[in-house]
Formats: structure tokens, sequence, C-alpha cells
């Protein structure tokens, strides 16, 4: 797919990008955005930005703290794993 936005220079140089820059920076905010949403995956992530390895895609979320959200349920599980744990 395709995607053309048109936006003015003056607002992509007040971006503090390079407006050759700027198509690759509006792909990363993108898959920064969809991985934190839950819309995408790593593995998504990693095909969209043309990474050679999950190592890659890793530490480029990680660069942008980039975590997916958890639902109220993870949270309670990841809670009870935890306490489970301490009890040992």
């Amino acid at each position: 797919m395709t995607v053309i936005m048109s936006i003015p220079d003056e607002l992509a140089q007040n971006l503090g990008i390079e407006v050759p820059a700027l198509p690759r920076a509006m792909l990363e905010a993108f898959a920064i955005e969809g991985y934190r949403e839950g819309r995408l995956s790593a593995k998504l992530v990693r095909l969209l930005l043309g990474h050679d390895s999950r190592w890659e895609t890793e530490e480029f979320l990680s660069t942008h703290n980039a975590w997916p959200g958890l639902t109220a349920a993870e949270v309670a599980l990841d809670s009870r794993q935890l306490s489970g744990l301490l009890r040992r």
C-alpha cells in the first residue's frame, strides 16, 4: 500500500527533521504507536521497517520506550505469578 501525505515544508522544518528523512520518521512513528496500541506485533514492526533481525527491532522499540499495553487481566495474572514466586 502506498500512502501519500502532503505537509508544508515549513512544518517539516519545525519538526527538526530534514525533509528527505521525514517519510522514514513518519513510518517509524506509525510503527511505534501501532506496537504500543497492540495493533502491530514486533514481527510486523520488523517487516514494516525492514529490520534484519528480531534483535534490531527489539533495540528500536526499546530505544523509543515502546512497550505493548497490558490489559487489566494481564496485570492481575502478573501480580499473582509474582506473589507466588515471592512466597517460595
